[in-house]
């Protein structure tokens, strides 16, 4: 008597392609991660100084909207990054209760660093790749983000569809 064939739930060529997109994703987090070590600035504090390196001046509540968190995370490694003497705060002259974020000469060859490391990244990630390829692939990306957006929007009642 032959077993009954036990098929894995997962096994589809959608959930092979999301394994793949996962996989990437890790692996470029943990080149970026080992890239930047040698700069002395975590991942999460590299975004936030290389905002501020663009936006001179910005006010911590503005870096909070920014990147969706509330003013505490932002205000903590913004105190590692003054600490590390890669910012620093000065008093928003025409609302004491804010400050204005600068980097600082430390700060800024950070970022010099940083974008030599981006920029060596993404040729490596993308070699080989045509203009076709890139334009197809941001494409493809570009529809997938889109339809999970839209998987985020709220489904209307019972109620609300009757009285479209």
């Amino acid at each position: 008597m032959k077993e009954p064939e036990c098929r894995w739930p997962f096994d589809s060529p959608q959930h092979r392609l999301i394994e793949k997109y996962i996989r990437v994703t890790r692996l470029h987090r943990s080149v970026i991660e080992h890239q930047l070590e040698g700069t002395g600035v975590y991942r999460s504090q590299h975004q936030i100084l290389m905002y501020v390196s663009n936006n001179p001046n910005v006010s911590q509540k503005d870096l909070a909207k920014m990147y969706g968190v509330s003013g505490a995370t932002i205000a903590v490694s913004l105190k590692k990054l003054e600490k590390g003497g890669y910012i620093k705060r000065l008093v928003d002259q025409d609302d004491n209760r804010c400050n204005q974020i600068c980097i600082t000469e430390k700060g800024r060859t950070v970022v010099e660093e940083s974008v030599l490391i981006f920029q060596r990244l993404e040729s490596c990630m993308f070699e080989g790749f045509s203009e076709h390829d890139m334009n197809v692939l941001g494409n493809l990306l570009d529809r997938i983000y889109g339809n999970l957006d839209r998987d985020l929007q709220p489904v209307p009642s019972e109620a609300e569809r009757e009285e479209n």
